[in-house]
């Protein structure tokens, strides 16, 4: 005889027709316990044992990490700048748009970014948004990127440059690609760094409404 089946969970609330518009708020359920699992020179791994809704507890593990910056530098021609660049963990190069961690203590995110920009690709912007905020992978990590949009771009001779690139960095290409075109790369399979395809996604669609509702500079992050 065929056993019976479990008896299924209560079903997850479903929210029709909100009043407002879905907007992501600041939680924090109680953790009844912390250890460090792991500490390196940037990043710091813990488990949290966390009090569920229902009193029930759960051990989450989690990465502790400063955060970046990125920016989704556009020209005229609606061309957008981009990097390749090794990255062990994906044992991938991969095509990126330019990025950092927020590794300066109380650097401004702008003064942040336009470091980035200049060092990773020999460009300044006069003219910067806030494109977007993305937590990267918020089942695991802290990570917070705020992802730039920079234009009237201007390249800073080699020579007045006080930056000189190491590591990853001093085998970096850069490369223009019609914003269009990087589109229908994430589309297609062949571009896969996911801070890129935020960025760039997103000005595919700031374009269509004339980047209208962009925050400025120094707009705060919510979360």
């Amino acid at each position: 005889m065929a056993e019976a089946p479990a008896a299924a969970g209560p079903a997850p609330a479903v929210t029709e027709n909100p009043a407002g518009p879905l907007r992501d708020t600041p939680e924090h359920w109680p953790v009844t316990q912390s250890a460090e699992l792991a500490r390196g020179r940037l990043l710091r791994v813990r488990q949290d044992t966390v009090t569920m809704p229902d009193g029930t507890h759960a051990d989450r593990e989690l990465t502790e990490h400063p955060g970046a910056v990125a920016i989704l530098a556009l020209d005229e021609a609606d061309r957008v700048l981009l990097i390749r660049q090794y990255r062990h963990p994906a044992g991938a190069l991969l095509w990126e748009i330019p990025a950092g961690l927020r590794d300066v203590a109380g650097e401004p995110l702008l003064a942040n970014a336009e470091r980035e920009l200049l060092e990773e690709t020999g460009y300044r912007a006069a003219d910067w948004r806030v494109l977007t905020d993305v937590l990267t992978s918020p089942g695991s990590s802290t990570e917070r990127v705020r992802v730039f949009l920079a234009r009237g771009l201007t390249e800073v001779p080699a020579a007045d440059r006080d930056y000189v690139p190491e590591y990853e960095e001093a085998s970096m290409q850069v490369a223009w690609l019609p914003l269009e075109e990087a589109v229908r790369g994430f589309l297609a399979g062949d571009l896969h760094n996911g801070v890129a395809a935020v960025g760039i996604l997103s000005a595919y669609a700031a374009i269509k409404i004339g980047f209208g509702g962009l925050r400025e500079t120094g707009a705060p992050e919510t979360l």
